[in-house]
C-alpha cells in the first residue's frame, strides 16, 4: 500500500479545493494563511469522503453509475444533515441567499428545490466525480485499485466524522441549523435509498455497442458549456426545471457515449475538466461574503483557475501516455 499513500493524499487536498476554494464565495478568498488553515476541517469534510467513496467504488467493482449515486448520497447528507443549509431560506447572512431559496421553496417540506439540486449536483460533479477522476487519471496505473489498507480506512472514516461533528456543532451553535427531525429522518432516508441503489445497480456491466465518440476536447467543450449553463440559470422555478432537463440529458447523453468501444479515460478526464475549467471561469462572476477586496477576489480566482488548468493539463499528458484504454470497472 506504500506507493498508493501518494494519490490517496492527492485526493484527500484535491477535493475541498474543487468543492470550497475554486467557487472564491467564502471570506477566507483570497488570504492564503487561512485557506491552508482551512483544510483541516475541510479535508476530512471532504477528501475523507471522496477517500471512502472511490475505495468503495473500486472495491466493490462499482461503475461510474454507482460511484456517482454514491457521491449523491454524500451530498444529501452533508447538505441535508450536516450543514442543513438545503433546509435554509437565510444562511449565513449571505445576501443572495434568499433569492436562491424563495422562487422553489415548497413549505409543506420546507425545502428548496433550487437549492437541493444544486448542492447534490455540486457534490457529485466538483466534491467527488471530479477530483477522483482528475487524482486516479494522474495516478496511472493504481487507477483501479484500492489505495487503502483497513487501518487507514478506519482513520479517514473518523476524520469524516469528526468534521461532520464539528461542523455540525458550529451550525447549532450560531443558529444556522434548522432542520426539524423530520427532514433529518426523510435527508437520511433518501441518502439510504441512494447507497442501495448504487450498490445494486453499480455493478452491472455496460453493453458494449459501436458507434463513434467524440474527440476528448469536444467532450471538455461540451463540459464546460453545460457547466456554465447550470450556474448561470436563475433559480426561478422555470430555470430550475430547466436545470433537471439539463441534467437529465447531460447524464444520458454519457451513459450512451460511454457504452461504445472508443470511449475511455481521456474522454472521462475530458468531462471533470470541462466542468472544473468552467466553474473556476464562472468564479470570477460570485461576490465573496465577508470582508474581501477586489485584490484579493480576483488574484484568488487567477491563482486556483490556473491550479485546476495546471492539473488537468498534467492530468491530460498521463492520459495520452497511457492511450485510450477503456475503463476496467463496469460503465
Amino acid at each position: 500500500m506504500r506507493t498508493a499513500r501518494l494519490p490517496a493524499l492527492g485526493l484527500f487536498l484535491v477535493a475541498p479545493v474543487c468543492a470550497e476554494y475554486l467557487w472564491g464565495y467564502d471570506d477566507s478568498t483570497g488570504h492564503p494563511a487561512t485557506l491552508l488553515g482551512n483544510l483541516i476541517v475541510f479535508s476530512p469534510l471532504y477528501g475523507a469522503p471522496a477517500l471512502l467513496i472511490r475505495e468503495a467504488a473500486r472495491r466493490l467493482g462499482l461503475g461510474w453509475p454507482g460511484l456517482l449515486l454514491l457521491a449523491a448520497a454524500f451530498g444529501v447528507v452533508e447538505a441535508g444533515v450536516v450543514d442543513q443549509s438545503m433546509w435554509s431560506t437565510d444562511y449565513r447572512d449571505i445576501p443572495y441567499w434568499t433569492d436562491m431559496a424563495a422562487p422553489t421553496y415548497l413549505a409543506p417540506i420546507g425545502l428548496s428545490v433550487y437549492l437541493a439540486v444544486s448542492f447534490v449536483g455540486g457534490h457529485v460533479i466538483l466534491s467527488i466525480g471530479s477530483p477522483v477522476v482528475l487524482v486516479e487519471t494522474l495516478t496511472g496505473r493504481r487507477r483501479h485499485l484500492p489505495w487503502l489498507g483497513p487501518v487507514a480506512l478506519v482513520v479517514v472514516a473518523l476524520l469524516y466524522a469528526a468534521a461532520c461533528g464539528l461542523v455540525a456543532k458550529d451550525a447549532y451553535d450560531t443558529g444556522e441549523a434548522t432542520a426539524t427531525w423530520g427532514q433529518l429522518a426523510g435527508s437520511s432516508a433518501v441518502a439510504a435509498g441512494l447507497v442501495v441503489a448504487a450498490v445494486t445497480l453499480g455493478r452491472r456491466p455496460g453493453l458494449i455497442v459501436p458507434g463513434p465518440v467524440p474527440r476528448p476536447a469536444l467532450v471538455a467543450g461540451a463540459a464546460g458549456l453545460a457547466m456554465l449553463g447550470w450556474v448561470a440559470i436563475p433559480p426561478t422555478r422555470l430555470g430550475t426545471a430547466a436545470v433537471v432537463l439539463l441534467a437529465l440529458g447531460a447524464i444520458g447523453t454519457v451513459q450512451a457515449l460511454s457504452r461504445r468501444g472508443d470511449w475511455g479515460r481521456r474522454h472521462e478526464l475530458a468531462l471533470a475538466s470541462g466542468a472544473l475549467v468552467a466553474a473556476g471561469a464562472f468564479a470570477f462572476l460570485t461576490t465573496p461574503i465577508g470582508d474581501v477586496s477586489d485584490a484579493e477576489k480576483y488574484g484568488h480566482n487567477v491563482a486556483l483557475l490556473t491550479l485546476v488548468v495546471l492539473l488537468c493539463a498534467a492530468a491530460s499528458r498521463r492520459a495520452g501516455r497511457a492511450g485510450p484504454g477503456r475503463a476496467v470497472v463496469p460503465a
